[in-house]
């Protein structure tokens, strides 16, 4: 009977995604015959207190839901197993189902590498007062969501661009294989501390992403957008036309004069790597690389 070296497991997952409940009932077996004194945590549980943090969290999905469960669970820092349930999986420990119980024995050998990810802070400010504050394991968004906004694009104070077209990302490096890539952005290696500035459909002469050192400040100045209040966030019954969004879990309204201060966050979010070169085979699935 082996010791486990976590004293609380916890579970994430989207109960809409198919074959997540019979995976956790499957993974909470495996851990009981083999580690019988671990607490495991009821899932989907997002802990109020340090006493009732998982040390441990098994992640069930793609990489919406790991990103997400890294929001939910960004407090408490546990460690991040992402077992793969999604596509290609580039936030996921193990990409096949396969391989998910060979992967778990690994973690709970001590057999993984803690991998750091670099977390920004975004902050809105209105008439120079603060009205919304969030971190992003992926990126950061201002985005019209059916016409155009006017944006202009500070670094450290410096003008670097403006933006007539849907908005821009700034994305980390873990971010740049999601909507970045999408808006045709770089693709960075995880383990490369940057900050991405990529622009939206913008109606002017496209600008290339640009890549700056994480230690730099971004402003992001929304200076002008046709009003229709066409939509509305659900979470503030605001009605919206051009929204700021963090990891798409969290959204808020805009208004022009709106400035939102991007800046490299203190807290990381730790996820375990079995594999060395996991980032590599992950982009030959992706592109079918030979």
């Amino acid at each position: 009977m082996a010791t486990s070296p976590f004293k609380k497991i916890g579970f994430y997952y989207r109960t809409d995604v198919p074959k997540t409940a019979l995976w956790e009932e499957r993974i909470r077996r495996w851990i009981k015959t083999r580690y019988p004194h671990a607490k495991i945590l009821p899932a989907n549980t997002i802990p109020r207190t340090r006493a009732h943090a998982p040390n441990l969290l098994i992640v069930l999905g793609g990489d919406g839901t790991i990103c997400e469960a890294a929001q939910k669970y960004l407090r408490w820092n546990p460690l991040i197993i992402g077992l793969n349930l999604g596509h290609v999986g580039f936030l996921a420990s193990v990409r096949t189902q396969r391989g998910f119980l060979k992967g778990l024995e690994s973690i709970f050998q001590k057999k993984y590498r803690k991998v750091p990810r670099m977390l920004i802070q975004a902050t809105l400010l209105r008439r120079d007062k603060k009205i919304f504050s969030s971190y992003a394991l992926n990126e950061v968004g201002i985005q019209n969501l059916w016409g155009l906004v006017d944006l202009d694009v500070f670094v450290d104070g410096h003008p670097t661009q403006t933006i007539r077209g849907n908005g821009v990302l700034v994305s980390t490096a873990t971010g740049s294989t999601a909507y970045n890539l999408s808006a045709h952005g770089p693709i960075v290696m995880p383990d490369i501390k940057c900050l991405i500035i990529t622009e939206l459909l913008d109606h002017n002469l496209p600008t290339p992403s640009l890549i700056i050192k994480r230690d730099r400040t971004i402003e992001l100045v929304v200076r002008d957008f046709r009003k229709k209040d066409q939509f509305i966030v659900r979470k503030t019954a605001q009605t919206a036309d051009v929204v700021l969004w963090a990891d798409i879990e969290k959204m808020v309204a805009m208004e022009k004069g709106d400035r939102v201060v991007i800046k490299k966050s203190e807290r990381l979010v730790r996820f375990a790597e079995l594999d060395k070169n996991y980032f590599f085979k992950s982009l030959q699935e992706k592109f079918a690389f030979r």
